[in-house]
């Protein structure tokens, strides 16, 4: 397969060629390309509770609704995600696990779309503020046989973890998965500066939607914002809908770390629903109002998740002039790569997968066009 297209980085047309699962071959494109159109690497998104409906949070998941939701991120530009479980019961943490590894058993095209599961909790502050909209009834301690319960359940796919690292004993069940390949992630937190410092010394080595999951008021000099946007260990992961964060504290976020901040949606099954009032396991009753803002009902100020995908969050920080195009694409798309694999595996580079899609400029928005999953025409519009 051959595909034209503005290169995303250069703005020169291109010619990319795909043989198998990989980029065969790039070379400058002679013929004359519409200027509104762009080829670009896939979006990673490394975190995501669900999407149009689809709940991955919710007793009753099927497998057939993990591969819908991989179809419907296609469209969305995503090539790669890791399915977010949150807070819930023991056995209902175990068996959504079990359905989303499951559903990787059963379809090779699913597996190759998840880069792995992103456990966010139950290790979390039982704060008011850092707990956010997590349900406060199943919040405990770090506890390693627990863990290791449910990393049986999901087949050795749990690659992230975010947890609170002010609990007794955090430290040790750190080290732990760090030493059995987790991804340590400090989030929803009332940690200390020590605390923190602690957490990192044991290999923590990410924050989660860094700025969100945090009390109203905060020391002005010594919290635990400011200590992990310090840290030189720690990349930052941040959520650009245009609600979780202001602008002035997204643009210093992305200048204390332009080289390891990573951009993420937090999205529910409620993004890419019409506004209006659902019910579901993130938040309880929540209420998304027609600007795309998802929040408990009747408290506009305690978000639940995000209603936009990372998509959308690329378009805010482009049009609000707060990154370039290539910036805000390569914040989605080469940093969370680069993270995991130590090097952007998704660049458009010869030799590595086809993972790429097709954009166009229209009225100010990027629209994907095409989506290609490891060399194969996953989605066209």
């Amino acid at each position: 397969m051959i595909f034209k297209a503005l290169d995303y980085r250069t703005n020169l047309p291109i010619k990319l060629e795909v043989k198998g699962d990989k980029i065969y071959d790039i070379s400058v494109c002679d013929e004359r390309i519409d200027s509104n159109f762009f080829i670009a690497p896939g979006l990673v998104d490394i975190q995501l509770n669900g999407f149009q409906g689809i709940d991955l949070n919710q007793l009753g998941l099927k497998m057939t609704d993990v591969k819908t939701l991989a179809q419907v991120l296609f469209r969305n530009g995503v090539t790669t995600f890791f399915p977010t479980i949150i807070t819930n019961a023991v056995n209902a943490t175990h068996d959504l696990l079990a359905v989303i590894a499951a559903a990787c058993d059963a379809y090779p095209e699913i597996d190759k779309c998840i880069g792995g599961i992103h456990l966010e909790g139950p290790f979390l502050s039982a704060e008011e503020g850092p707990r956010g909209a997590h349900r406060k009834e199943f919040i405990q301690a770090p506890d390693w046989e627990l863990f290791s319960y449910w990393q049986k359940a999901a087949k050795g796919r749990i690659k992230i973890i975010t947890l609170a690292p002010e609990w007794a004993g955090s430290s040790i069940f750190i080290k732990r998965c760090v030493a059995s390949g987790v991804v340590v992630s400090i989030g929803h937190t009332a940690a200390n500066p020590e605390q923190i410092k602690a957490a990192i010394e044991a290999g923590a080595r990410m924050s989660t939607h860094l700025g969100n999951a945090s009390h109203a008021m905060l020391p002005r000099h010594i919290n635990y914002i400011y200590e992990q946007l310090a840290s030189e260990e720690l990349w930052s992961t941040v959520i650009a809908d245009g609600f979780h964060l202001p602008d002035s504290l997204l643009k210093i976020c992305i200048k204390a770390k332009p080289n390891q901040t990573i951009l993420i949606s937090d999205a529910t099954s409620f993004a890419g629903l019409p506004s209006g009032l659902y019910t579901g396991h993130i938040g309880g009753e929540v209420e998304l109002n027609s600007e795309g803002k998802l929040h408990v009902k009747n408290n506009p100020n305690l978000l639940a998740g995000s209603a936009q995908s990372v998509m959308w969050g690329v378009n805010q920080l482009v049009k609000k002039q707060i990154l370039s195009l290539q910036e805000a694409w390569n914040m989605a798309s080469l940093k969370p790569s680069a993270f995991f694999n130590g090097n952007a595996t998704n660049a458009l580079e010869v030799g590595n997968q086809a993972d790429f899609v097709i954009f166009k400029k229209e009225h100010n928005n990027l629209k994907v066009i095409k989506t290609i999953k490891a060399g194969e025409l996953v989605f066209e519009n």
